[in-house]
């Protein structure tokens, strides 16, 4: 029985793709499923399938079933050194195949969806604060026209803002989960914190 004081973090991330047949980013969600961001917070974890309308499902299900306060989603930039903040989906333009071989119809997340969905978190003040603490945290506008900013665009849809996306980094100090997972939280409780102030 949740309290109302206790609020439901939905972290998400991938499964297996191209090379990755072990994702970062699916590690890191049970990573904060099992820390957890406090005793008020509970953090549920889900693995979406590099698979467009199967993610679909999953993401419907969430925001129907669980309907956490904010919804985590969490990818990998591969090449990347620093944990990115993506402050918007984007509806079109996604022509690259997913692990079925399959694009979206219309190459469209939403059909009749607005082009482009803002998270209500700021994502530029996280990133400059985070920046400001000497932590390789970035802001980006564009989360990359595949599953990633799919699963954005859609979750921001159903959830009217409350959603995030971070893209984890594949190489370097935060590539490596014991440094990964505190900052990842020390972001997460800060998102909580804005929504709060909201």
């Amino acid at each position: 029985m949740v309290s109302q004081e206790e609020v439901i973090v939905v972290v998400t991330g991938f499964g297996p793709f191209s090379q990755y047949l072990v994702n970062l980013s699916w590690q890191a969600a049970q990573g904060l499923e099992t820390l957890g961001l406090g005793d008020d917070v509970i953090v549920c974890a889900k693995e979406l399938p590099v698979h467009y309308s199967k993610a679909q499902e999953l993401i419907a299900q969430i925001w129907k079933t669980i309907k956490p306060k904010l919804a985590v989603h969490m990818g990998i930039a591969p090449g990347s050194q620093a944990v990115i903040l993506e402050q918007c989906g984007k509806n079109q333009g996604y022509k690259q195949r997913d692990v079925c071989g399959v694009c979206p119809p219309g190459h469209c997340c939403v059909e009749g969806g607005q082009d482009i969905l803002h998270s209500i978190i700021d994502m530029k003040t996280l990133s400059r604060h985070f920046q400001s603490l000497g932590l390789d945290v970035i802001y980006s506008r564009d989360a990359g026209r595949f599953l990633c900013d799919f699963v954005y665009y859609y979750s921001l849809h159903l959830a009217g803002g409350k959603s995030v996306f971070l893209h984890l980094p594949t190489r370097g100090a935060l590539a490596d989960l014991d440094n990964l997972l505190p900052l990842l939280q020390a972001v997460i409780l800060a998102m909580l914190g804005q929504l709060e102030a909201q």
